[in-house]
Order: C-alpha cells, then sequence, then structure tokens
C-alpha cells in the first residue's frame, strides 16, 4: 500500500542533527520504504545523512510516502512523531532560534579596541590565562589499494572498531553528568551505520578505490551537501561528518585516539572550531575556556562547553586565529566577548569579577545544605528536579531537600519494550535511598502524542500537547498505570515517596486515579503514601479550591502553564520568547492555586526553569510557595538568593508583580 502525507515540522531547530536521527530510528522500524520530501528535494526516511541534505527548517512542510505491507502503522508513527517534535524537548534557557539566523562568523569588532572581539555567548563563565592555539590536523589518506573484498573487510572492521570508539565516549560523557548531552554521539554513531554512506563507500571501492578515500569521499560529497544548505544551524551539521571522517580515517592507518596536545599549564584555547571529540577530550583543570572562529550557541562544542562547564565564546571571527600564544586573554562567556592582552586595569577588573562570582558561587556551594530561610524568618524548601538514580544522588550532594520531580518517563523512552514492574521498584528504591529520607515526588509516566512510544502506538493527533498524554494516557492504559503504581508502592520502604499525576484538568481525572491507587494497594497490601497532582493547565489552577480537598498537595508545573495559559508553544522558533512565565496571567493562576492549598491546609511546589529565575524567584517566594524544585546545578544558588531575601519585600514585589499587564512590565518592575 502507498500513502502519502504532508507535516509541518514542529521542534524548534528543523531537521537538524538529533531530530533527524529520531525520525530515522522511527523508520527503521518498519519494512516499507520511506521517502521524504521537502521542496525539490527528496532523501531516504531511513539514512540520517540524506535526512540532513533536505534542509528543513522548523515551521516548513514535508511531505512522507510510504510504501510497503506496514505503512499505515509507519505512518501514523512518523506523523505523531513528527507533530510532537520528534523527541525535542523546548529547552528556555537555550539561545533563541532567531540567533542563529545570522552567519556564525559574524562577529562584531570594537573599532577602537582592535583587542576585543564580541562572538557569540555560548557557556557561561569568566575565564583568565593564556592563549593556546589548537590547530586542526587531518588524518593523511593512504594511496595503498589491495583487492575489494580486502577493502570491503578492512572498512567493515574500521566502522566496528569506530562505533566501540563512540561507544566508550558517551558512557564517559553520561558519567561526568552531561547524559543528555552524550546522545550527540549517538548521531555519529547513526552515520556510521547509515545505509546511504555505506553503499556509497562500497561503490567507490568496487570501482578501485581504498577503503580510506572510499569512505572520505563519500562523507565529503555529503557533507558538502550540508554545508551548502542555507540555514546556519543545519549546515553546522557539516562538522559531525568531518569528525566522523577523520575517526574512521585515524583507525584505518593504525592511529589510536589522542588527546588534543596541550602545554603543562592551563590556558584557554582558541580555534577555527572543535568537534565533540576534541570537546570532551580536554582533562579537567588543563583547559579554562574556549574560543572558537567559527561557530554558534547551538553547535555540540558550544552544548558540550555548557555541559562540562567550560567558559565559552563561539563565531568571534578569525581574527582570533592569528593571536599569539601565550597572549593573555580575558574570556567572558557570559557577554560573549574575548579581550587580548588585557592592560594592568583591565587584568585586575577581571581578576576581581573572577573572584567575586567564584567566591560567591563557593560560599553558595558551602552553605548548599542549610535551609532557605529568608532574612526575616520565612523558610522555602528547595528540592531537585531529576531524571535518573545517579542525578539523584548529585541532588542529595548539592544540598536539595528533596526531589520534588523524579520524571519516570526516562525508564520508558528510548527502548523496543516497557521497563518491568522490578526494573521500575529498583530505581524508585535507588533514587529514595539516595536521597538519605527525604522527600521524593515519583510522577507517574507523562508521555503521550507528544512524547511517542514505539511499544504503546497512538493514532496521530493534529494538536499533541492537547490530546491524549499525561494521566489521560495512563487512564486509557490502565494496567500501565497499575504496574508504575505497584512499583513505587514496592520501593516506598526505601525512603519517603510521593506520588504526583501529570496533566489533570478535571475532578473526575483525579478521583479515577485515585480510585486505581486504592485498588492496587489493597491488592499489594502496600502503604498509604501522599499523592497530589501537577497544576500544568489553567482549569487545575481555576479549580484549585476544588482539587484541595483531595490531595495531600499541589506542584505547579510552571512551563507546561505557561504555555496553555498564553496559547504559546514554549518550543515555537518565533513565540518562545514571549512565552515568559512572569505573565500576570500566569501569576494570577500561581497565586489562586496557593491561596486554595493554603485555605485547606495543604502545600504547594513550583517544579520549572521558572524556580531558578533570578528575577521571577522573589516575586514566587512572595507570593507563597512552599517549595521550589529545580535543576540540580541550580540548587545552591537559589537557597543562596532565598536567604538574601526579605520575605516582606518579596511579598511587596509579589503584589506589584499582579498589578501588571504585560510580562515586560512584571521584569522591568521586579529589578
Amino acid at each position: 500500500m502507498n500513502l502519502e502525507a504532508e507535516l509541518v515540522i514542529q521542534n524548534r531547530t528543523g531537521l537538524h542533527a538529533r531530530p533527524a536521527r529520531e525520525f530515522v530510528n522511527l523508520a527503521k522500524r518498519f519494512q516499507s520504504d520511506i521517502r521524504v520530501r521537502h521542496g525539490a528535494k527528496r532523501a531516504n526516511g531511513k539514512s540520517l545523512a540524506s535526512l540532513l541534505t533536505l534542509g528543513v527548517q522548523p515551521g516548513s512542510t514535508i511531505s512522507i510516502e510510504v510504501a510497503g505491507d506496514d505503512s499505515e502503522e509507519a505512518l501514523r508513527t512518523l506523523s505523531a512523531a513528527v507533530a510532537a517534535g520528534l523527541g525535542e524537548e523546548p529547552v528556555a534557557s537555550a539561545p533563541a532560534r532567531i540567533a542563529e539566523a545570522a552567519p556564525a562568523r559574524a562577529a562584531e569588532t570594537a573599532p577602537a579596541d582592535p583587542r576585543r572581539r564580541r562572538g557569540i555567548a555560548a557557556a557561561p563563565g569568566l575565564a583568565i590565562g593564556p592563549i593556546h592555539q589548537l590547530r586542526p590536523s587531518r588524518a593523511q589518506v593512504s594511496d595503498a589499494v589491495g583487492s575489494p573484498g580486502e577493502e570491503h573487510g578492512r572498512l567493515d572492521a574500521t566502522l566496528v572498531a569506530a562505533r566501540a570508539e563512540l561507544a566508550v565516549l558517551r558512557a564517559e560523557l553520561a558519567g561526568r553528568g552531561a547524559g543528555a548531552e552524550a546522545v550527540i554521539f549517538d548521531v555519529h554513531i547513526e552515520l556510521l551505520e547509515d545505509p546511504e554512506l555505506a553503499h556509497a563507500a562500497r561503490a567507490r571501492v568496487d570501482a578501485g578505490a581504498g577503503a580510506a578515500r572510499a569512505w572520505k569521499d563519500a562523507l565529503e560529497e555529503r557533507a558538502a551537501a550540508v554545508a551548502s544548505l542555507a540555514d546556519p544551524l543545519l549546515a553546522a551539521r557539516a562538522h559531525d561528518f568531518t569528525d566522523v571522517i577523520e575517526r574512521v580515517l585515524r583507525l584505518l592507518a593504525g592511529g589510536a585516539e589522542a588527546p588534543a596536545a596541550l602545554p603543562d599549564h592551563p590556558v584557554i584555547v582558541v580555534a577555527p572550531d572543535l568537534s565533540p571529540s576534541q570537546t570532551t577530550a580536554f582533562a579537567p583543570g588543563r583547559v579554562l575556556g574556549i574560543c572558537l572562529a567559527a561557530g554558534g550557541a547551538t553547535s555540540h562544542a558550544a552544548i558540550l562547553a555548557r555541559a562540562l562547564g567550560l567558559p565559552s565564546v563561539v563565531g568571534a571571527g578569525d581574527e582570533v586565529l592569528a593571536w599569539a600564544d601565550g597572549t593573555p586573554m580575558v574570556l567572558d562567556g557570559d557577554a560573549g566577548t574575548a579581550l587580548r592582552d588585557p592592560d594592568p586595569d583591565e587584568a585586575a577588573r577581571a581578576q576581581a569579577e573572577k573572584a567575586a562570582r567564584s567566591e560567591q558561587a563557593a560560599a553558595d556551594e558551602r552553605a548548599a545544605a542549610e535551609p532557605a530561610v529568608t532574612r526575616d524568618g520565612h523558610r522555602v524548601e528547595v528540592a531537585a528536579n531529576v531524571g535518573s538514580a545517579e542525578e539523584a544522588r548529585r541532588a542529595a550532594a548539592a544540598g536539595a531537600e528533596g526531589v520534588g520531580l523524579l520524571r519516570t518517563e526516562f525508564l520508558f523512552l528510548d527502548r523496543a519494550l516497557p521497563p518491568s514492574e522490578q526494573e521500575q521498584r529498583e530505581v524508585y528504591a535507588a533514587v529514595a535511598s539516595a536521597l538519605g529520607g527525604r522527600p521524593v515526588i515519583v510522577r507517574t509516566l507523562d508521555v503521550g502524542g507528544d512524547k511517542p512510544l514505539p511499544y504503546l502506538p497512538q493514532p496521530a493527533e493534529a494538536n499533541p500537547f492537547l490530546g491524549v498524554r499525561g494521566l489521560r494516557l495512563c487512564l486509557a492504559r490502565p494496567a500501565l498505570l497499575r504496574e508504575q503504581l505497584r512499583a513505587i508502592l514496592g520501593a516506598a520502604g526505601a525512603g519517603r515517596l510521593r506520588i504526583m499525576l501529570p496533566m489533570v484538568a478535571d475532578l473526575d481525572e483525579l478521583r479515577a486515579a485515585r480510585a486505581v491507587l486504592a485498588e492496587v494497594v489493597a491488592e499489594v497490601s502496600g502503604p498509604v503514601l501522599e499523592i497530589g497532582i501537577m497544576i500544568e493547565v489553567p482549569s487545575a489552577a481555576i479549580l484549585a479550591h476544588a482539587f484541595a480537598p483531595e490531595v495531600d498537595f499541589f506542584s505547579i508545573g510552571s512551563n507546561d502553564l505557561t504555555q496553555y495559559t498564553l496559547a504559546m508553544d514554549r518550543g515555537h522558533p518565533t513565540l518562545a520568547g514571549q512565552a515568559d512565565g512572569l505573565h500576570p496571567a500566569v501569576l494570577r493562576l500561581i497565586e489562586m492555586t496557593v491561596q486554595a492549598a493554603h485555605a485547606h491546609g495543604k502545600w504547594v511546589g513550583l517544579c520549572g526553569e521558572l524556580g531558578a529565575d533570578p528575577v521571577a524567584l522573589p516575586i514566587l517566594v512572595g507570593l507563597g510557595l512552599d517549595e521550589l524544585s529545580v535543576n540540580v546545578p541550580a540548587v545552591a544558588a537559589v537557597k543562596a538568593r532565598i536567604r538574601a531575601l526579605s520575605y516582606e519585600h518579596a511579598r511587596e514585589l509579589a503584589a506589584r508583580a499582579l498589578r501588571c499587564h504585560t510580562a515586560g512590565e512584571v521584569r522591568r518592575k521586579a529589578i
């Protein structure tokens, strides 16, 4: 059966490497032939290299053509995934998509001071140290050629070795707390396994080329097509091909991967660009910061630099490549500036600023275990949002007073079959144990149309954010909910677990879920755990007075509450900047929720990026929130900011914010 559908790309960055990889991995599960058309271009839907050459930007329309016995299921699955954003979670703290519209090398030069370059702020922090120019080196291509059979064998063995290297790099990066960023190496593995690239390389071997020349030419041809795309973000993905080319050529030449040659003292690395492999290979403490002539804030080097805590400026222009080794530099990853050879006053100011930042961060960390109590005695609990047992351990070490949000979907995504009850129970118990008796709020499975599961097929939805997701999905699949609840109850002996239901819109949903929980408790003779709901949709906030008597707590999901209140997709390429949680309409819903909860003696938390926003923090405290749950690295700083507040002043700020009419007005008046 031949089927076709036209779809609009929903994620904020278009079909760049990771969303394209998500599409390819889904397509490979089906026997049908899958083709994607964008304008006059067509691509193999099962080839990442082919898909990237389409240059599909956010908001663009693509056509999916499917032919085969399982074409209906394939089209339904792919359509749902595209509508959901292809696995790409919107991140409000990431640079706006429009920031990548300018050419990556279009840095500003201060005419009066040729020592200063302004590029793109890629990773925060201030670095002061000597320049070290890192010159790119390229693997040599041997002209020696064996028989086609020998060359095919060499290439096949080398691709296996390259995949093994990348798997190790991925594991090492995940072990350094950058699990989300480690998926960058999955893109490289996908290129190694790409059927079209393999076919192109093998055809060249059959035509008489050696394995190295065949591989290099095949990938460079595709990389050139990607680099020529008009969209700078998509064109930047050509660097992924370069990294994979170099890895395979080095292995074919018999060379082991070696870290970049660096001096025996800490330096600021200056380079034309860096591959993911180069960035992750830097020894901790040897590199103070990174300054790149090219690149953008969403390049893989920038993403990894942020994850590794390396201050970085990218897109600084080719002028920085002429700056001599050993020259002092001040690199400000917050302002996006690089200053060569600072004068004594500039150097002194930079050192003072760096010392002040370091001292503040160190003081925050030293006091991280202390409670967050305002100057006038009002306490706010600060917890952490986590997505694994390892992250829970880091949260405990960072001073979190509990886990305000355990995202259980990490157990269900990126796998062919759902986790067993025992696997779930063991993970929940490990998280509870890591917190040493501090409370852990376990959110039941929050997936659906916007986060499809391959083993849980659903019909395509025109608007998955308004479709069957969160608790709606779990109530529609009660066996899934029962198994998860049994696992949570089974792990309760390891610590203080609480249950939280996502995407609750009305009382009938809550009561249905509570009925299932009561049945499971009776079935397993389990403990009675506290149960709460997330306030993510306006109806739940408006009816908070009705929900409050039937729950033990509320947790406001500020990201979704903002999205649904303002009718703005927080990942939309042009609207994301306006989807501000400090909009007075959102603040009034938060106030309504807090008042209803407190009137019934219940507590209210907030989990979402708004809790770590320095401008929003005093307003949220002033609105009366009892708990803020933030990402692990923000815990110490949030607690420190609360200690510096006056609760009475925070209440005044909140009252002033509620009288405003726009988010911009709130932010101006909150400073």
